[in-house]
């Protein structure tokens, strides 16, 4: 893992929220409850969830699917009980190619009472930042996104 360095925020509610996103371990998994409201939605491109223990699930999957993820949060904007973050998301494939691989996406979080997170929906591009980077799919859609430039 790397040093936390978000960009500084002066809203201690978002700052709390970047430090833990950026400083999670698989023990802290259990500790979500600290930021989300007790019946939050988190939203990505493959899930759907509500509650604290299908989130919790969701973030215990990544660590038992890939090696040592971990987030970098590169802007910080708030506005009101609203935030949007920008990311980048670093992990190695467990079966796949070792190589150090990052997927760049954005978050958008809804504050409810206390500060905690009532709605978390994350936008990236699975096609390019994710599917690309597999063997023999990446390779597919490496060629059908020619395709579609040409």
């Amino acid at each position: 893992m790397t040093e936390p360095h978000a960009p500084r925020c002066t809203d201690a509610r978002v700052a709390r929220i970047v430090e833990a996103f950026e400083t999670l371990t698989p023990a802290d998994v259990a500790r979500l409850g600290d930021f989300y409201a007790a019946d939050a939605v988190f939203k990505d491109p493959f899930n759907e969830v509500r509650g604290i223990s299908d989130i919790q699930r969701v973030f215990s999957h990544m660590y038992v699917a890939l090696d040592a993820p971990y987030f970098v949060v590169k802007d910080v904007l708030v506005q009101g009980d609203q935030c949007f973050l920008s990311w980048d998301f670093c992990f190695r494939f467990r079966r796949f190619s070792r190589e150090l691989q990052t997927v760049r996406g954005a978050s958008h979080l809804k504050l409810g009472e206390h500060g905690l997170i009532t709605l978390h929906r994350d936008y990236w591009d699975a096609a390019e930042e994710l599917y690309e980077k597999l063997p023999g799919v990446g390779v597919l859609m490496r060629w059908l996104k020619r395709q579609a430039n040409s």
